[in-house]
């Protein structure tokens, strides 16, 4: 186990602080219903989701529409529809709460880097993790490229005055263990979100989380 003394953490949001499966699964399919395409199972998400929402509405769509025009209405309806209905099922996991808590009474600096679009980013941390004061929260920003490109988690490291080395970077995909080990951070793996131990290890996750609060054995 890493010995080292951390002073952030960076975090994932969905599948890692928050399980937005579900609601993404029904407004996804919601679109597609709406335009006489063929819909997916709430599972078949785990493996849409992580890329940003071009790259999920691309995965969802049939292969024979699969082009920018059709990709555009996809993205702005699914923007519309999900502004409105994201809170149906959406939750912190288990255990979540609690290790926010044991984190901030160790004063050690957060933050969020989310390739979902940054205003709902945004929303999402307002509306169900305002009990938390996150140093920073980053969703995806057209000028910076989205994960596993660092270049996001480099410029939290140096808003927060930060060597990336000095930070923890915490998410449940192989795009957040690529992103980690690119921009210098310790990678985490957890198993409560949407992929498999198998991917996180392969992809070089330094260590790997059954449960949030497991955590503080990195910054004891």
């Amino acid at each position: 186990m890493d010995k080292k003394k951390y002073s952030a953490v960076l975090f994932d949001l969905d599948g890692t602080l928050l399980d937005t499966l579900e609601d993404i699964s029904i407004a996804m399919n919601h679109i597609l219903e709406e335009r006489g395409f063929p819909t997916h199972q709430v599972d078949d998400y785990r493996y849409f989701v992580g890329d940003g929402l071009d790259k999920l509405v691309n995965k969802t769509l049939p292969p024979e529409k699969r082009n920018d025009k059709i990709n555009l209405d996809c993205q702005e309806a699914f923007k519309n529809y999900y502004a409105v209905n994201w809170r149906m099922k959406t939750k912190p996991y288990e255990g979540i709460s609690e290790m926010l808590d044991a984190i901030t009474a160790k004063g050690v600096k957060t933050a969020i880097l989310s390739n979902k679009p940054h205003e709902f980013t945004i929303l999402f941390v307002d509306e169900l993790l305002s009990r938390w004061k996150f140093d920073i929260v980053f969703g995806q920003r057209e000028a910076i490229p989205r994960k596993p490109d660092p270049s996001g988690a480099i410029e939290i490291a140096e808003k927060l005055g930060i060597l990336p080395s000095d930070c923890l970077f915490v998410g449940d995909t192989s795009i957040d263990i690529k992103t980690a080990i690119a921009a210098g951070m310790f990678p985490v793996g957890v198993l409560w979100g949407f992929r498999q131990r198998e991917e996180l290890e392969s992809n070089g996750a330094m260590y790997i989380m059954n449960h949030p609060m497991e955590i503080l054995n990195l910054l004891e």
